[in-house]
């Protein structure tokens, strides 16, 4: 039995907007409307699917896996914009990329506030 994930709920107070966002940043192709949701595709066929959700929003975590060329590109795309960013996820190391598993990595949120990580390689591969 093989099993894949295949998609998640992202709360937002603009889904689009914060779609948009993640697109920019990770430069995905542009979100579409389904249903009731705005989705952003990667590239494994998982979608981030976004839904507008009143009152306060609970920050997650979502963490991918990029290319080393990549993660330049996602880098240039966050200080371009002025997106705070940190090498660690107590955000004590701001405006730095962290090192580990002999790649890179960084921490930054998205207008939710959802913590957004980059990271060239896998946990514990290195």
């Amino acid at each position: 039995m093989t099993v894949s994930f295949n998609h998640t709920i992202v709360h937002a107070r603009n889904n689009q907007a914060s779609a948009e966002f993640m697109a920019r940043i990770f430069g995905l192709p542009a979100p579409q409307a389904m249903w009731s949701f705005v989705t952003v595709s990667l590239d494994n066929g998982v979608t981030l699917d976004f839904m507008e959700a009143p009152g306060e929003i609970a920050p997650q975590h979502y963490a991918f896996l990029v290319s080393e060329e990549e993660f330049d590109q996602i880098f240039l795309r966050i200080t371009a914009g002025q997106v705070p960013y940190w090498a660690d996820p107590a955000r004590s190391r701001a405006q730095q990329i962290n090192h580990n598993d002999g790649g890179r990595g960084i921490y930054f949120a998205d207008p939710d506030g959802h913590f957004l990580e980059a990271i060239t390689r896998p946990y514990g591969s290195g």
